[in-house]
């Protein structure tokens, strides 16, 4: 029996069509990332995915390739080889296998920036229902400075690419195209921000905050 024959009758005995399945696995690979409540698309994608998970980590499994599933977010992340993931075992840490998104320096900055907020919210109880936290986009600004000690850049197009890409990646809500120009805006936080940047890696970012001089 040919693999194909057995996962389309794996399929069949799910009620999910082989068209379905490589829908799903399409949409995953491609995005690396599907969260329910990102769109109707997704929710339906979400939803078929849970019908069928361990056929969908079976096939991941033989490309090395391993699946996060937050529950209590609905969403679904992928990991290459090497990557580590929360609450599995890794032969390696630190932020680099959890990134390989080709991100650009100033994309992984913002990255670690988002982490380190969402962590003070989380801390001070500022998370909402569904695991957001919501602050004012010159807090990220001044988060950026204090963090890694540089400003968001000053660029309109190149700021906007870079909160486009944190949208892509389903890292944040809000902050639009239109709204980076608005010295009011808001960005929200969405939870999966944990699954990119360990605790490790935010422990050390904070402490090198902490070893800074006074000014």
């Amino acid at each position: 029996m040919t693999l194909r024959h057995a996962l389309n009758e794996a399929l069949d005995a799910h009620g999910v069509t082989p068209a379905q399945f490589s829908e799903l696995m399409i949409r995953l690979l491609d995005h690396g990332v599907l969260c329910r409540d990102e769109s109707k698309k997704e929710a339906e994608l979400y939803d078929r995915y849970l019908r069928i998970p361990e056929l969908v980590e079976d096939y991941l499994s033989v490309l090395q390739v391993r699946l996060h599933h937050e529950h209590r977010f609905a969403s679904l992340r992928l990991f290459p080889p090497g990557a580590e993931v929360p609450g599995l075992a890794d032969q390696d840490e630190g932020l680099g296998g959890g990134l390989r998104h080709r991100l650009g320096q100033q994309e992984v900055a913002l990255v670690l920036v988002l982490r380190a907020e969402y962590d003070k919210a989380l801390r001070e109880g500022q998370i909402d229902e569904q695991g957001q936290a919501t602050l004012p986009l010159e807090a990220l600004t001044l988060a950026s400075k204090n963090l890694l000690g540089r400003p968001l850049p000053d660029g309109r197009t190149e700021r906007e690419a870079l909160f486009r890409r944190m949208r892509q990646l389903r890292l944040i809500r809000g902050a639009g195209d239109a709204g980076l120009e608005d010295g009011e805006a808001w960005v929200t936080i969405r939870p999966d921000i944990t699954s990119l940047v360990t605790d490790a890696v935010l422990a050390t970012l904070i402490e090198r905050e902490d070893d800074q001089p006074c000014t």
